[in-house]
């Protein structure tokens, strides 16, 4: 891997499994993930004991405890048979599932959740433990969406923003160089958003897509004078709707890198409403890159 200055670091793959199917299908993608990035996969089922054991016997709390274990053990052996060189560590936890995946994703470590799958629309909607995952997480995290019979297209995409998000597309060069994939960063605007004050500032629309070409160029630039081997397109739309556009880019993908724009709310952090969207309505993989001063090339906005 290229380890340019600046460069993040992929480090330990973190999967919950609950006995679901779509857990089970993350816990496949995630042990694929670490093998590429030669790193552990680490599984963790939270039993929650620890919140049931006044309300509960001990027996079944034994019971669940035991279960959980079964679970790890099955899961385990499931990705060993798939890369048999893997290092897995499995962990049952007496906590929650949220605290319990942040605590063993530690300081470098992704964690990947899937999405729910109940079939008919809810098929498309990501369960209540996973947007808590993606709306408090610190680290990156990965969400699993797609169907297993999708062709790989050899792409990883990387949703650009403007400068502040060189930091999403170096951990997108780095996706693509451990996946043998090129990188395609895309800058979607909203052309509606470009009426009012913008256009009397910046005089035309025609000069507006200038100034988004000028951010999406600065970033690529970078990530080409950094990653020389790897194969880098670069591309500036337009549209009425910047998730739209993403989630139809998605189809060509097999991984998509965005920032995780978060905001403080009542009840805790809240999603970005691009990033809430991706992360229903993609077609591949979404991979969330927090914003944080101490990531090469973060800012705010």
């Amino acid at each position: 891997m290229n380890d340019t200055v600046g460069s993040p670091e992929l480090g330990t793959v973190v999967v919950g499994v609950d006995g679901s199917q779509t857990a089970r299908r993350a816990a496949l993608w995630a042990a694929a993930e670490a093998a590429c990035r030669e790193r552990p996969l680490h599984i963790v089922h939270a039993a929650g004991t620890d919140g049931r054991a006044p309300y509960v016997t001990a027996e079944t709390v034994e019971h669940v405890r035991g279960t959980g274990r079964a679970l790890l053990d099955d899961t385990a052996a499931a990705v060993t048979r798939l890369h048999p060189g893997l290092r897995v560590i499995t962990d049952l936890s007496r906590g929650a599932p949220v605290p319990s995946l942040y605590r063993s994703a530690a300081e470098h470590g992704t964690i990947v959740v899937g999405n729910r799958g109940l079939g008919g629309f809810t098929s498309l909607m990501l369960g209540s433990v996973g947007l808590k995952v993606v709306a408090g997480a610190k680290n990156p995290v990965i969400v699993v969406r797609g169907t297993d019979d999708e062709a790989e297209t050899g792409v990883v995409l990387a949703a650009v923003r403007d400068e502040h998000d060189l930091g999403c597309a170096r951990y997108a060069a780095r996706e693509a160089v451990i996946h043998k994939a090129q990188l395609r960063l895309l800058h979607v605007w909203n052309v509606l958003e470009s009426a009012g004050s913008v256009v009397t500032m910046l005089d035309d629309v025609g000069a507006i897509a200038g100034e988004h070409v000028r951010q999406l160029t600065a970033v690529t630039r970078q990530i080409r004078d950094e990653y020389p081997d790897l194969t880098v397109e670069a591309e500036a739309d337009k549209s009425v709707s910047v998730s739209g556009a993403l989630v139809d880019a998605s189809h060509h993908a097999d991984l998509l890198v965005m920032g995780g724009r978060r905001s403080p709310g009542t009840m805790g952090p809240t999603l970005g409403w691009h990033t809430h969207s991706l992360l229903h309505h993609a077609h591949c993989p979404v991979q969330l890159i927090p914003r944080h001063a101490d990531l090469p090339g973060s800012g705010s906005g």
